[in-house]
């Protein structure tokens, strides 16, 4: 049974992109809980509470993030640096879900603790089922502890 209450973080600055992510989640039952931000600024801002977001929890924090590497402002590497360094929020799963192939950012995400790497599929249909499947994964499949 799917948990109407599972949280999930969009961040993304592409709009084709993040709009082809939330339609496949939505599609899939996956998008109700679903919060979409644009940049690594919104990011943090709203994972630790701070500016526009000052009103959220940082308890209440999402079950998952999806996030790609390049983006304006605040890049998702430093994003994800932020977030694993911080005891309040290093256990909240990262999926960085990018175009990025470069070794180097591979390899940098792992060090920092990323939970998944995943290329993003250049076909709508398999774009759809990795969107699809990763977000069954993440709800349905994959323990974590609780917070």
């Amino acid at each position: 049974m799917l948990d109407k209450e599972f949280k999930i973080l969009l961040v993304e600055d592409n709009p084709g992109d993040a709009e082809l992510t939330i339609r496949s989640l939505k599609k899939n039952n996956l998008g109700k809980g679903l919060v979409h931000l644009e940049n690594g600024e919104e990011a943090i801002e709203y994972i630790f509470a701070q500016g526009a977001f000052a009103e959220r929890k940082i308890a209440d924090a999402p079950n998952v993030i999806l996030m790609d590497i390049n983006m304006p402002k605040v890049s998702g590497l430093e994003v994800l640096r932020k977030l694993k360094s911080d005891e309040r929020t290093k256990i909240i799963p990262v999926i960085m879900l990018t175009a990025s192939k470069d070794e180097p950012d591979i390899k940098e995400c792992y060090s920092l603790g990323v939970n998944s790497y995943l290329v993003k599929p250049v076909q709508y249909e398999e774009f759809v089922r990795v969107v699809k499947e990763l977000g069954l994964y993440w709800q349905l499949l994959k323990q974590l502890p609780s917070k």
